[in-house]
């Protein structure tokens, strides 16, 4: 017995369920406006006046009901509306904000780059290439300088070598010259003192 009572018991919930789905189905399908209109119509009364045209009578109440559900309806809908509304606002602001984020990122990141891919020099920024070739033209002309002051220091030396040489050929040939009029002088000398001798 209490087999059967455990194998029916998810038998009857499933069926309990089932039924207030439907019925649920039910009472939204009977909530929308088409369907209240649907109602009306289909609950009023025909009346035919003497000159043979239909009318619908209808409760007053039920149009009081249809009534107040329609203007529920457009309040809902209005206040709908105006809460999206407030949602649109709140996201264009949202995505006015994002942007001008976005853009301050957007300078920023060109910014990082420009530094990252330049070279601050005497508090300038400039490029990789501008500052290698600022650098190498600097070496290139120290480097030119270096050669022309060598090469003017090789002539130079070479001058003065030269004209040490000279200077010290000029010395010998004067010495030389000296020397000659010395033994000239006091062969003059002897000379004429050996004549100042004889004289005597």
């Amino acid at each position: 017995m209490n087999f059967k009572i455990a194998a029916l018991t998810p038998l009857l919930f499933i069926s309990v369920l089932l039924n207030a789905q439907s019925n649920e189905t039910t009472e939204n399908q009977i909530n929308t406006v088409e369907n209240q209109f649907t109602e009306i119509f289909e609950g009023s009364n025909n009346y035919r006046d003497d000159r043979g045209q239909s009318y619908e009578v209808v409760k007053v109440e039920k149009l009081t009901r249809l009534k107040s559900n329609i203007l529920d309806s457009i309040a809902n809908l209005e206040k709908s509306i105006s809460e999206k509304d407030i949602t649109i606002g709140q996201q264009e602001s949202e995505i006015s904000t994002l942007k001008s984020t976005l853009k301050t990122t957007d300078g920023n990141l060109t910014e990082s780059r420009e530094k990252e891919d330049g070279i601050e020099l005497f508090g300038i920024l400039m490029s990789k290439t501008t500052y290698n070739t600022i650098m190498w033209s600097i070496a290139g002309v120290l480097l030119l300088g270096l050669i022309i002051f060598i090469l003017r220091f090789k002539n130079s030396n070479a001058v003065t070598k030269e004209s040490k040489s000279k200077l010290a050929e000029t010395e010998a040939e004067f010495e030389e010259y000296r020397q000659k009029k010395l033994e000239e002088l006091q062969q003059t000398r002897r000379k004429l003192q050996d004549e100042i001798n004889k004289n005597r």
